[in-house]
């Protein structure tokens, strides 16, 4: 397993697929995959990955796939015990009742179950050409109609998905100014390493945009715990958070799992205050929202740690990343094996980005605790791991 953390940046770049040449809207903040990776920055990409961690705040508007609307805190309580996936959208139209034209479409694509595929297959068939990325951007609030062609689409969209006449075009905003646009340093940071529409993304819909806009990491501690069947049994991290703005008083943390196997089955947080703790089972990832407990100021420390119980993956775990946006002054890994589960083999690994090849591999020992470690000082944006091969 292996498990990501991110820090806190991450560059914006152009979405693929905007022939109709609408403009996208600012780049949201990423997350984390694999076995896990995470922390308020770090993501986990592994069984029991972290994907993202941001200082979200339940105000935000949240922007995912649609749901039926429910009430904030029975939408909590149906995740935690069902495991639905809740989004966050979700989540703020219970709250806030508001309709935007995303929400909107969203709600409607929802409703008649139809894909984006065969929404642009039915707009094609209407002679209007817009591509499935495009009416994703649309639906996601990256991006709105506005060119004719666009707009004309629009009216079409309105017919495919039973809409009185009018119910999408009135909730178009403004014209949006053109031209290259920067993305929020959080936002932007993350999308440069995770890439767009990651895990952590889809987990945060809406507040990865903000993900951990108001605080930054310092410090990241991850234990990884590997059992007698060589599958992740459970991690802990421990995170310093510095606040780069008065008023930070929470963090979000997003930890994804390889496989459905590999679920949490239980979650202790021992500094700070667990506010959310919602398993999108869809996305194979768990969502945390954790609370310090008081509103730092300005350049004001905090330190949040938390553990993750697993049940076991299907597939014995083979690494652990982190993914980090910003500079960590230190990042340590530590991974330690069940005695029955020895590798023959470690080494640590550095990648510029998600998906990227790995890089400055080296060779670890094995210790006397049958664990291994990396510390890294200046810990700079990439992904950070930890791989290993077991014997025949």
């Amino acid at each position: 397993m292996s498990r990501r953390a991110d820090s806190d940046e991450t560059r914006a770049t152009a979405r693929p697929g905007r022939e109709d040449g609408d403009r996208p809207d600012p780049p949201d903040p990423p997350g984390r995959g694999g076995r896990p990776d995470r922390d308020d920055r770090d993501s986990r990409d592994d069984r029991g990955r972290t994907a993202a961690d941001a200082d979200a705040r339940p105000d935000q508007p949240g922007a995912d796939a649609a749901a039926e609307p429910v009430r904030t805190e029975e939408a909590h309580i149906t995740a935690a015990r069902t495991g639905r996936a809740l989004t966050t959208s979700a989540l703020h139209a219970a709250a806030t009742g508001a309709d935007t034209f995303p929400a909107v479409l969203r709600e409607a694509l929802g409703r008649r179950g139809l894909s984006l595929e065969r929404v642009s297959e039915r707009l094609k068939a209407r002679g209007i050409t817009i591509s499935q990325a495009t009416l994703s951007s649309w639906q996601r609030g990256r991006s709105q109609p506005e060119r004719a062609r666009s707009l004309r689409a629009v009216d079409v969209l309105e017919e495919i998905l039973d809409l009185p006449a009018g119910t999408l075009r009135s909730l178009l905003g403004p014209r949006r100014p053109r031209g290259r646009t920067t993305p929020p340093g959080a936002e932007g940071a993350a999308l440069q390493i995770l890439g767009e529409d990651s895990v952590v993304e889809k987990a945060l819909g809406a507040r990865f945009r903000h993900f951990n806009q108001e605080t930054s990491s310092l410090m990241v501690h991850d234990i990884v715990r590997i059992g007698e069947s060589g599958t992740m049994s459970g991690f802990s991290t421990t995170n310093v958070l510095r606040a780069g703005r008065a008023g930070a008083d929470r963090a979000l943390f997003v930890l994804s799992f390889d496989d459905e196997a590999a679920e949490p089955v239980d979650i202790r947080v021992t500094c700070g205050r667990l506010a959310e703790a919602t398993y999108l089972k869809g996305l194979k990832s768990l969502v945390l929202e954790i609370h310090f407990g008081r509103k730092l100021a300005k350049l004001d420390t905090t330190v949040v740690s938390y553990a993750v119980e697993v049940s076991p993956s299907l597939t014995p775990a083979t690494h652990y990343e982190r993914w980090s946006r910003t500079n960590l002054h230190e990042y340590l890994q530590q991974v330690y094996f069940h005695p029955g589960a020895l590798p023959v083999d470690c080494h640590r690994y550095v990648r510029e980005k998600v998906g990227a090849p790995p890089r400055a591999q080296r060779r670890i020992p094995l210790g006397a605790a049958h664990d291994v470690h990396v510390l890294t000082s200046r810990c700079k944006p990439g992904v950070h791991g930890v791989a290993w091969e077991y014997g025949p």
